[in-house]
């Protein structure tokens, strides 16, 4: 299995539109970016991607332009589904897996393009691109939300994105001992606390609970300096 990080960033991404703040600033100077988050998985010849951001386009061809196979969205909000109109005249439409809530808040804005919904219940397993599938509830309010756990038979991947600290425990118990998990991270705790996503530390925190043998946080906004340790960066691959 071949993972790339082909997005870190939250909503609005790094550097803000007309920001001047010091990482904003570093991004700017050094070239560098966080696009807003998503996963690619390639299993031999299929790949797999972890929800079609408003940045699909770049970040597909920032990754040699792969024939996406199947799509998994995790929830209905613009920042995690909107980029699936890219794939208009680009290539055949990949079947898109999802929890039936999730499937049910982002098919009015491609109903137009969908051609193949595969709905899946939170905890239940399926199989895509030869890789056993388990939706898992997270807490992301006010929206129905799933991470992500994926395996090859031999190692493990567990990610989610946009949750708070509130995961269930039949969740946590599915995502733990992950060789490797992607998890939200959204200001360090000396910025400030919001209702819907983990802060960095508790992001830590959260990976050490899991037992992940290795983790990356995501989802990252414009406070998070780009030499903070543990975070995941754009283009950053990983083979398991």
């Amino acid at each position: 299995m071949e993972v790339t990080l082909l997005g870190t960033g939250d909503a609005v991404g790094t550097p803000h539109v007309g920001c001047s703040c010091p990482n904003c600033t570093y991004a700017k100077e050094h070239g560098i970016e966080r696009l807003r988050t998503s996963v690619l998985i390639k299993n031999e010849d299929c790949h797999l991607l972890i929800d079609t951001t408003p940045d699909m386009r770049r970040q597909l061809l920032n990754a040699g332009s792969p024939k996406i196979d199947a799509v998994i969205w995790t929830h209905g909000h613009y920042d995690h589904f909107m980029g699936f109109g890219d794939f208009y005249r680009v290539q055949r439409i990949p079947p898109v897996y999802g929890a039936p809530e999730v499937l049910a808040s982002c098919r009015p804005a491609f109903k137009f393009l969908l051609k193949q919904e595969i709905p899946v219940p939170a905890y239940t397993p399926f199989t895509v691109c030869g890789l056993e599938v388990i939706l898992v509830r997270v807490v992301h309010p006010d929206i129905y939300t799933t991470g992500v756990v994926i395996s090859d038979g031999i190692s493990k991947i567990a990610y989610t994105s946009d949750t708070n600290e509130y995961i269930p425990q039949e969740s946590k118990e599915i995502m733990k001992d992950a060789d490797l998990l992607f998890i939200d991270g959204l200001f360090p705790d000396s910025f400030r606390k919001v209702e819907k996503h983990l802060n960095y530390e508790e992001a830590i925190d959260m990976a050490r609970e899991l037992r992940a043998k290795d983790f990356r946080v995501v989802h990252m906004s414009h406070i998070i300096p780009f030499l903070t340790p543990e975070q995941g960066h754009d283009g950053e691959k990983f083979r398991l």
